[in-house]
């Protein structure tokens, strides 16, 4: 008999024709199946090649996913209307299959709103990692816009983590609950968990090679990420405006939204328009070409739940400008792996920034030296074997093992 952990592992979508949760999902999926006897339930989608196929290490469980609100993805993503057919779906399958599982683990959806179909079903579960549930800054509020309706639930989620029955019992009775940070766990301190620990929920595949070094005296700084005002892309169009006498300093942004026509018209009434090139929507494959040549990484994105793409800089090796809040608090060493600015209002932010951004920009010692500290402590945590042997490690802790 083999001496394996026999998992399940759910998510109402995974595949790794996806983005998002669902390719995150099946990555946690495909890395855990050699170490572990890995049982997968999730949705069938018509779209994807089978589950059964993409995972051929595993056994697969899947059910057809409903079609419900497909023509709006951002507002299915927020809503997960299918989540009750999903949770319905694995009790049922539970009552019969309980038994053939060491323990279970509910690794999607990431937000903390959910009550699990794994509490009561006879099997040790873990939970996440969770994340989200992080407000705006009031400072910040203004500048936000009017947020669509549907992404104003999120206000309710720590009443529920006080008063709703079922999403307390699906922590409470977790044998272990997982966060993508730190702040989680303050989160959750309305409810008596067990025990709890940290996991960035993405990994990465490979080093990334060596950047060519540049003779050139130009200081390129980087920004990826969706065009949001919660990113931070504003602040720090207006640390370079703070700085527009170094006319050495360039800022490039890759990512899509109503944003960036904002920072582009700021850009301009800042007189920093020539230095800063808004790429919008690009391939993957320049993303990865913009890391290469660039220098500094400023991402001071103040609503981060996690900050995956803070791990895509590191690494590359590039030393990162941070915010102080949420996941990117604690995926960054201040003044290890970079630099952390605090939130409180937006004229201290674009200071700060604009600080940091000064001062890895004048010694090109300490930006070799946080680069290089951020690309080891990828390579130490963040490949997916690594992740993987970590995760087997944490279904042992919660089975007291």
């Amino acid at each position: 008999m083999s001496d394996r952990l026999r998992v399940l592992l759910i998510a109402p979508t995974l595949s790794k024709e996806a983005i998002g949760e669902a390719f995150v999902a099946f990555k946690w999926a495909e890395a855990l199946s050699p170490l572990v006897d890995l049982t997968v339930a999730t949705f069938q989608s018509p779209r994807h090649s089978p589950i059964s196929e993409q995972l051929p290490q595993a056994r697969v469980v899947t059910w057809p996913r409903p079609t419900v609100l497909d023509s709006n993805p951002r507002l299915r993503a927020m809503l997960k209307p299918d989540w009750p057919i999903f949770a319905r779906h694995v009790r049922r399958w539970l009552r019969d299959n309980a038994r053939e599982f060491d323990i279970a683990h509910q690794i999607m959806p990431q937000a903390m709103r959910y009550a699990t179909p794994l509490r009561g079903a006879g099997v040790a579960y873990v939970i996440g990692p969770l994340g989200g549930a992080l407000s705006t800054p009031p400072a910040f509020a203004a500048e936000s816009g009017a947020a669509k309706w549907y992404t104003r639930l999120r206000a309710l989620d720590h009443l529920r983590l006080r008063f709703d029955p079922f999403l307390r019992r699906s922590y409470a009775e977790a044998a272990l609950v997982l966060g993508v940070a730190p702040y989680i766990r303050d989160h959750l301190a309305p409810v008596p968990i067990r025990d709890y620990a940290n996991v960035l929920e993405l990994g990465i595949e490979e080093p990334a090679p060596e950047r060519a070094p540049r003779a050139d005296g130009q200081i390129r700084l980087l920004h990826v990420g969706r065009g949001v005002r919660t990113k931070g892309l504003r602040d720090v169009v207006r640390a370079m405006g703070l700085l527009k006498d170094r006319r050495a300093l360039h800022l490039t942004s890759a990512g899509a939204g109503e944003e960036i026509e904002i920072c582009r018209a700021e850009a301009a009434r800042l007189g920093i328009a020539g230095r800063c090139d808004f790429r919008g929507a690009i391939p993957r494959e320049e993303v990865e070409r913009l890391y290469a040549q660039s220098d500094i990484f400023a991402f001071p994105s103040w609503r981060e739940p996690a900050g995956n793409v803070l791990y895509e800089a590191m690494r590359w090796g590039l030393p990162v400008i941070a915010a102080a809040r949420g996941g990117p608090d604690g995926i960054v060493e201040q003044g290890v792996t970079g630099l952390k600015c605090p939130v409180s209002t937006p004229e201290a932010l674009a200071r700060d920034v604009a600080e940091a951004i000064e001062r890895l920009a004048d010694d090109p010692d300490l930006r070799a030296r946080l680069g290089a500290a951020g690309k080891e402590k990828v390579l130490r945590e963040g490949l997916w074997p690594v992740k993987a042997e970590a995760m087997a490690g944490i279904y042992a802790r919660a089975l007291g093992r």
